[in-house]
């Protein structure tokens, strides 16, 4: 679905699957540990991409690259910094779409912008591969849960730390009553998807594009947030093309108070549903608790204070606070978001509504090359002569 504004659209939402919700078995391409996480791995993903698969087959041949022979789910565990997140990795079955809000499985919290999504299809489609899984967050069943314990207890597949002191353990999960359970724990459940929304929305270009074959699956991990919840964390942004003082009256205007502490007051006060903007200069934090139809401090700064905004800025986002307070400058106002709560992802699949554009972190996300999906080595049709994943 198409939204913001006449003519051709600025962003879109994606669709859904309809229910119910399945994750298919396929053939794990992994990495060598001394290739995830390795910088250098990042030349082997590169342009052309048409020649990905053929990189990656070298690599095969000199031992860095293995593809199972036999299709699984995978149950992956990766812990670093202390945080420990387990999930199911599996194919998303994508080859139907949900016709109501009753059916939808997947909910994004954010749009996404369609030439990105028509850049990303386009290379995995060159590629023939899923590099990487989105990730999906749901409460999970209990059974599942209980599954994935009673899995745990057996010796890992794999188990390694990469190159970014990620340590990882990998179950192959191919008994049958195993999959069952799986299958019938995840057919009802709600998820939202936490990391991925353009790749998943790729995907749905390609298993258009390509119904009836292996595009019909896109490589997904699910992660049960009452087991292993990620952390949510903050992303920052500076408005350029505005000042301190539009900002200021823009929340007064809307009914929030603006107030200028020093700097060190500034970022103490910083957290819960207050926010703090800087322009390099001057400081000033703003409450928006107050604001009439509250919902969350990132949704009330683009949905209620930029619109007051005499034009609205171009943004740029950060991860660090250091990078954001960096940017800050002439004519450029840099915004510290204080950390979503963990119930804000319920709150947005229970209201069906959107987040601002890059609102939340989901983190850790797991290192690149663990777990990757060859739809070439999944397609019915003859394998070219140099694909020999």
């Amino acid at each position: 679905m198409h939204v913001n504004g006449e003519g051709p659209p600025a962003v879109e939402v994606p669709a859904s699957p309809a229910r119910p919700f399945r994750l298919r078995r396929f053939r794990g391409v992994r990495l060598s540990p001394q290739k995830v996480a390795n910088p250098a791995t990042a030349r082997a993903f590169a342009r052309p991409y048409h020649h990905v698969a053929r990189r990656l087959a070298e690599w095969q041949a000199e031992g860095y690259v293995q593809l199972d022979s036999e299709p699984a789910l995978y149950l992956h565990e990766y812990s670093v910094h202390g945080m420990t997140i387990r999930g199911l990795v599996g194919g998303m079955d994508l080859s139907s779409r949900a016709a109501t809000t009753e059916e939808r499985v997947v909910f994004p919290h954010e749009a996404v912008h369609p030439e990105q999504a028509d850049e990303l299809a386009d290379r995995m489609h060159e590629m023939g591969l899923n590099p990487a899984p989105i990730l999906l967050v749901h409460r999970g069943p209990a059974d599942v849960r209980a599954l994935q314990a009673e899995i745990m207890r057996q010796v890992p597949d794999h188990e390694f730390t990469d190159r970014a002191d990620q340590h990882h353990r990998l179950w192959r999960i191919t008994t049958p009553a195993h999959l069952d359970t799986i299958e019938a724990g995840l057919a009802t459940s709600t998820f939202m998807i936490a990391d991925g929304h353009h790749r998943y929305a790729a995907y749905l270009r390609l298993q258009e594009s390509h119904p009836g074959t292996a595009w019909d699956r896109g490589l997904t991990m699910v992660v049960d947030q009452d087991d292993t919840p990620f952390f949510l964390g903050a992303i920052h942004r500076t408005f350029v093309g505005t000042s301190l003082d539009a900002l200021a009256a823009a929340a007064q205007a809307a009914g929030a108070t603006a107030q200028f502490p020093r700097a060190e007051a500034a970022l103490q006060a910083l957290g819960g549903t207050t926010w703090i903007a800087t322009d390099g200069d001057r400081w000033m934090s703003v409450d928006t608790s107050e604001l009439p139809g509250h919902s969350s401090p990132v949704e009330d700064l683009h949905h209620t204070l930029v619109p007051l905004l005499e034009r609205e800025p171009a943004v740029q986002h950060h991860h660090s606070v250091e990078d954001a307070i960096k940017a800050a400058g002439l004519n450029s106002v840099s915004i510290l978001l204080p950390a979503p709560d963990h119930g804000l992802p319920d709150r947005i699949m229970g209201a069906i509504r959107l987040l601002p554009e890059k609102a939340t972190s989901f983190q850790p996300k797991p290192s690149l090359g663990v777990l990757m999906r060859s739809v070439d080595s999944e397609l019915m049709t003859p394998l070219a002569p140099d694909v020999v994943l």
